[in-house]
């Protein structure tokens, strides 16, 4: 059965439905991709955009991406914002950011959207008969942390209280959670309902998902996903709520545990469901990037957190292949790209290990979307490229090596960095055997840690001779486009 399915109701099927056929007939006239872009907190999903826009529009250098290379994509240009009621990708500041201040934009905190047409010729010689061609490409920019709220959709809050009551006592979390836990643990849940006590376990629990999400645990953080994002909900009643230890199934009519029910079925009426039916289930190709080495970083409980998040974003996908009449009325994604991001923070000879790490971590949910007809691949990726590679020498070993220049604040070896200075090191070879990542690599440790990572600025940029600045630089932006829609430039 469509897991997809069982997360609607008939109505909103029907709706979705409706939707799909009005932009179908748009289809026929003007050939439309929905591209989704989605990953966890910094995994690089601003700055993935941002680079493919400017990449294609300023002329970057992309030689895997066919069309482009060989000269049939004549020109790219962004066009108004699609959707009157979706904020549009604020695609100018974010290249400014880049390329003037050398910063890294601000990470995605809402949905956004933005348009760009393709010009290209057709490869196809029948085609070109008929001139050149158009291709729109609508890219959806969303929280990963939004994703993770789908299955509430298929849960009561008896089912998801007891999971997240669980999880909150893993390996790797007690510290973040303790203070939300001793409250939680302290509180009957079949009490009488208190406004000021559900806003402080509410507090509580916010305040554990921050902690989850920080650098120094590198933890995946679990729904709800806007708790962490309250936009305009914030201290409504639909975000004032939280899982409670203990029995809360058969909790009774003006109790505290019932309170927390009826708040959780008005999160998914009010946050959920709009963002499947409106934005979700409307998507024909997606991208879901991966902060893999912020993870490998922090250690084992971070790679197996990382790894159930990431299963649990790919199983809400409505993956498979769709014929012509079935795709009138249902979009299904046809292809999903996994990118691990930041591959520049690594020798490229450790790019392929990075792939296989990935691969698997999320072997079950990659099998389940190839089996339902979808192409998946995966890919080591760096959006902007920040560093270029060199040889540090250590004793008589010659090591591989990365150069670039640290963020300010960043610490290594002892010294903090300024901003300015660059630095040649080695941060170390990722595992052979993929399984390693789940096994503590070499210590988990931070003095005897195997890999070592270090955040750098964006990359100085050069000018032209008529003062124009380069396109930013990547690594295989250019592989992550012909698979994302180099079909639908052919």
């Amino acid at each position: 059965m469509d897991r997809g399915l069982n997360l609607t109701s008939l109505a909103d099927e029907a709706r979705i439905a409706i939707a799909t056929l009005g932009e179908r007939a748009t289809d026929i006239v003007n050939p439309t991709v929905r591209l989704g872009v989605t990953g966890l907190a910094r995994a690089g999903k601003t700055v993935f955009i941002t680079a493919l826009v400017h990449n294609l529009v300023h002329g970057g250098r992309l030689p895997v991406f066919r069309a482009y290379s060989t000269g049939r994509v004549t020109g790219a240009r962004l066009e108004p914002q699609p959707d009157d009621a979706v904020p549009r990708f604020d695609y100018e500041d974010h290249v400014r950011a880049l390329v003037e201040e050398r910063i890294w934009p601000e990470s995605t905190r809402r949905i956004s959207e933005l348009r760009l047409v393709i010009a290209y010729e057709s490869a196809s010689f029948l085609r070109q008969r008929f001139g050149s061609g158009t291709l729109t490409l609508d890219i959806v920019d969303y929280p990963g942390e939004w994703l993770l709220d789908l299955p509430l959709l298929g849960k009561d809050y008896a089912a998801w209280s007891a999971e997240a009551v669980s999880l909150a006592r893993r390996p790797g979390r007690p510290a973040a959670a303790a203070a939300f836990l001793a409250r939680a643990e302290a509180v009957d849940p079949r009490g009488p309902e208190d406004e000021v006590l559900a806003r402080e376990l509410a507090s509580l629990f916010t305040d554990y998902l921050r902690a989850c999400r920080a650098d120094e645990h590198a933890l995946s953080t679990l729904p709800p996903g806007r708790f962490l994002m309250p936009g305009d909900l914030d201290g409504s009643p639909a975000l004032t709520f939280c899982p409670l230890p203990g029995s809360v199934a058969d909790a009774p009519s003006g109790s505290l545990g019932r309170m927390m029910a009826r708040r959780y079925e008005s999160y998914k009426s009010v946050v959920v469901k709009p963002f499947f039916r409106d934005h979700f289930a409307r998507l024909d190709r997606q991208i879901v990037l991966v902060d893999a080495l912020n993870a490998l970083n922090a250690g084992p409980a971070a790679v197996a957190d990382l790894s159930g998040a990431m299963t649990e974003i790919l199983g809400a996908y409505r993956p498979g292949a769709t014929s012509w009449l079935g795709g009138l009325l249902t979009r299904r994604i046809d292809r999903i790209l996994i990118g691990a991001t930041k591959a520049d923070h690594l020798h490229h000879a450790d790019h392929d290990r990075l792939e296989r790490i990935l691969g698997h971590l999320l072997a079950p949910a990659v099998t389940r979307a190839e089996e339902a007809g979808a192409r998946v691949e995966i890919a080591a990726l760096a959006s902007v490229r920040a560093t270029r590679e060199g040889v540090v020498s250590n004793g008589n070993q010659k090591l591989p090596s990365i150069i670039g220049t640290p963020l300010a604040g960043e610490v290594f070896d002892g010294e903090t960095y300024d901003g300015r200075t660059e630095i040649a090191f080695f941060p170390g070879d990722l595992p052979d055997k993929p399984e390693s990542a789940l096994e503590g690599l070499d210590s988990t440790s931070e003095a005897d840690a195997a890999l070592r990572f270090v955040r750098f600025r964006p990359p100085q940029l050069e000018r032209t001779a008529e003062g124009m600045k380069l396109s930013l630089p990547h690594i295989r932006l250019d592989r992550a486009l012909e698979f994302l829609i180099g079909d639908r430039l052919a």
